[in-house]
């Protein structure tokens, strides 16, 4: 099973409640064998996923911020509408804290 074939369409998905209070995601496509993703994430405004502590993952995942922004507590960076991140599989990142809150692109994939 691959991701679905779709053609332009307003998703239909519901936000569902994220890794932490305040976050949010949306799924627009899923290989449930592979677990290759591509979806939204929402992060309300005050997020702070400092209980999460750093975090890397088995995946690649590319994340494209479309609104707002937020800090990278760990290296004090703050990451604005427009930036772009692609992580490796094991690479470090976050945690992270929003004032106003973020909406970004996230898609996931394992490497073929």
């Amino acid at each position: 099973m691959a991701k679905p074939e779709m053609e332009f369409h307003l998703p239909d998905a519901a936000w569902e409640p994220g890794a932490v209070a305040g976050a949010w995601t949306r799924t627009l496509a899923l290989d449930s064998q592979t677990g290759d993703y591509s979806g939204l994430l929402r992060w309300d405004p005050g997020v702070d996923t400092s209980e999460q502590g750093t975090v890397s993952h088995d995946y690649w995942e590319e994340v494209y911020v479309l609104e707002g922004h937020f800090k990278d507590l760990r290296l004090q960076q703050t990451y604005i509408a427009g930036m772009y991140a692609c992580r490796p599989p094991g690479m470090q990142h976050g945690p992270w804290q929003t004032e106003r809150g973020a909406l970004m692109l996230e898609i996931r994939y394992r490497k073929t």
